[in-house]
């Protein structure tokens, strides 16, 4: 048995917005999520996190077994620490239990993995343990690993349908139930298809294997004339309604989706309910997707698409990419996103017949064509709780905080937005320079 600590990197800012409320490792790829991936494969006896301060107290709400920025658990004995970016192959994870002090896991120049000797421990402090980190593994033998470090929101989304052909070879072993197969209608190998016994499964639904696996998991509500393309995961309870839901598309737990869906990930806990297209996008939880909500995620001169992260374009070296959603943000009635657009957590969109900007920050409203700041936090954190409270779940005082902190946090972002809207306005001519892409 083994410890394991799993740690963020100055990089980690670089995955906003989808990473505002939780540690990198805490997003979706595949079937699960890093720290899901590498506790289930792993023989770890006890583990832990080192995350940005402002998460803390929501992580350890979410789970009170971890050891979270303890130095002192990590000088009790030799903890194997690894990357929260790095994306492990099915090989490396088989290679992290013979993991030595004498050696690193590199991926190109990052650090993959170490095993953190207790001595070394006092080296690591809350600020800047990345920075010792790889002090120390400069001290070492560096061993290339495969797998794939993530560095953007997008790069989650281009691994997904790759992530879900190698999260198969585990699922197929430790499925809990395997629902019966036979009734169903099948496109492909049966083989390649994995239904909890408790899922729902409504006649007239089509499940399509030739490009890869379909994972259903218990409680999902599958309704007819859905068709379902591998390789997918559909989490717990999640429910599709007359659904397209194509090749590459992980969602759940507890997700309401309909319309067209291609290549995307749906965190859990989100809404799109209604038609509209989600294409190359990865969506928070609590967000919901008004009626007829859709995105682009193609240019029409098929050139590489920017993404403003925290307000600034960064260039994805990608043709495909789609919109990236912050928690508890809502979307009106026929809200329409532009290809590579980044809305933050907590806003409101409004839709007004065109194009929605690029970039909305966090708790902003988009409305009557600008930005604004005019959010209710009260009514906002309100609005949360209810939407929570449908779920059987409620918003604790720490995620209050955490969103309280972001507001705060998020303030230049905001206004920078709002200014160079009102600009726009006033002059009615070119757009004024912005370092992002509106």
């Amino acid at each position: 048995m083994m410890r394991l600590a799993i740690f963020e990197d100055h990089s980690a800012l670089q995955f906003s917005p989808v990473s505002l409320m939780r540690p990198v490792f805490e997003l979706l790829c595949g079937t699960c999520s890093l720290r899901e991936r590498l506790l289930r494969t792993l023989p770890v006896a006890e583990w832990g996190v080192l995350i940005r301060p402002v998460l803390s107290e929501v992580y350890a709400e979410a789970h009170a077994d971890a050891r979270i920025n303890d130095a002192l658990w990590l000088s009790e004995a030799p903890t194997l620490l690894i990357n929260g970016r790095w994306l492990p192959s099915n090989e490396d994870l088989k290679q992290l239990a013979s993991a030595s002090t004498e050696t690193v896991g590199m991926q190109g120049d990052c650090v993959a993995y170490l095993l953190l000797d207790p001595e070394e421990s006092v080296l690591l402090t809350t600020e800047a343990w990345d920075d010792a980190i790889n002090r120390i593994a400069a001290t070492r033998k560096p061993v290339a690993v495969q797998g794939t470090e993530l560095r953007y929101p997008w790069d989650l989304v281009n691994q997904n349908r790759q992530q879900l052909l190698e999260d198969f070879a585990y699922v197929s072993d430790s499925f809990a139930s395997g629902g019966d197969t036979r009734s169903l209608t099948i496109v492909g190998s049966p083989d390649l298809v994995r239904i909890a016994e408790s899922a729902e499964i409504d006649p007239f639904v089509v499940f399509d294997t030739r490009q890869g696996p379909i994972v259903v998991e218990a409680e999902a509500q599958i309704q007819a004339f859905t068709r379902i393309e591998g390789p997918a995961y559909i989490g717990r309870g999640t429910r599709l309604f007359r659904a397209n839901f194509k090749a590459g598309t992980s969602a759940g737990p507890f997700c309401r989706l309909g319309g067209e869906i291609e290549e995307s990930i749906i965190h859990g806990y989100a809404n799109k309910y209604h038609d509209g297209f989600l294409g190359h996008s990865y969506i928070c939880p609590w967000v919901n997707l008004g009626a007829q909500t859709s995105n682009s995620d193609l240019k029409n001169d098929y050139s590489n698409v920017k993404v403003p992260i925290s307000g600034y374009p960064v260039d994805t070296g990608a043709v495909k990419v789609g919109c990236f959603i912050g928690d508890h943000t809502k979307t009106g009635l026929n809200s329409l996103f532009n290809t590579g657009t980044s809305v933050g957590v907590m806003s409101m969109v409004l839709p007004t017949g065109e194009l929605l900007p690029k970039h909305i920050p966090s708790f902003s409203r988009f409305w009557l064509g600008r930005i604004d700041g005019q959010i209710d936090l009260n009514g906002m954190l309100q609005l949360a709780e209810t939407s929570m409270q449908r779920r059987g779940m409620s918003l604790t005082s720490a995620q209050q905080k955490l969103l309280k902190q972001l507001l705060d946090e998020s303030v230049d972002e905001r206004e920078t937005a709002i200014q160079w809207w009102d600009q726009k306005l006033a002059s009615r001519g070119p757009q004024p320079s912005l370092p992002a892409e509106h």
